[in-house]
């Protein structure tokens, strides 16, 4: 079921038994290069997903969300209400981020990663200098990895698989695979 107010691209593909809702925006955005989203999918109202991005099957959005352009993004994936999911990112399977997320450009999120609400991943050390989008930095957040509510991830930096960053940390270092980190800045307290 699409609602008619939704507007799709005429080059967006579009699976079968998908549910769009009222004020979506899919494809009328972004490089060329369809917008592909694979079977079921349920995108609640105002979500706007930009051209060239692909999108696997089981794919669910809050209200609000938004999906730039050229993302991978693989199957059973939910972005909550009211997140950002910047141009380039790369998802795997059944990755999940609660609502009012923020994922930069180039960040890489693997099979069975958790973002708590409010979780804001970072991609540019000096984000005022002139040159600031030729040195970005994305994440990278390993399998089963869980980043608790509010958590703060700087750039560059690699959270290792099954780690898990404790709400409200400020990560400035890599975290080992099944670390676990608190505080700020933020620090293992065991594995």
């Amino acid at each position: 079921m699409i609602h008619p107010s939704a507007l799709i691209g005429e080059d967006a593909l579009l699976g079968p038994d998908a549910t769009v809702g009222p004020f979506v925006l899919i494809g009328m955005d972004g490089p060329a290069g369809p917008a592909q989203i694979g079977a079921r999918a349920t995108i609640r109202s105002h979500t706007v997903i930009y051209r060239a991005s692909s999108i696997g099957d089981n794919f669910q959005t809050g209200h609000g969300a938004l999906v730039r352009d050229q993302c991978e993004i693989g199957h059973d994936v939910s972005i909550g209400s009211h997140s950002t999911i910047e141009f380039k990112v790369r998802m795997a399977d059944r990755v999940r981020l609660h609502s009012g997320c923020f994922v930069p450009e180039y960040s890489v999120l693997e099979e069975g990663a958790w973002l708590g609400p409010g979780v804001i991943v970072t991609n540019s050390r000096y984000p005022s200098a002139p040159n600031a989008k030729d040195s970005l930095e994305g994440v990278h957040i390993g399998a089963g990895a869980v980043v608790g509510a509010g958590a703060v991830l700087l750039p560059g930096l690699s959270i290792g698989a099954g780690a898990l960053i404790g709400a409200g940390a400020v990560v400035v270092r890599d975290v080992p695979a099944g670390a676990r980190v608190v505080g700020n800045p933020g620090r293992v307290l065991g594995f």
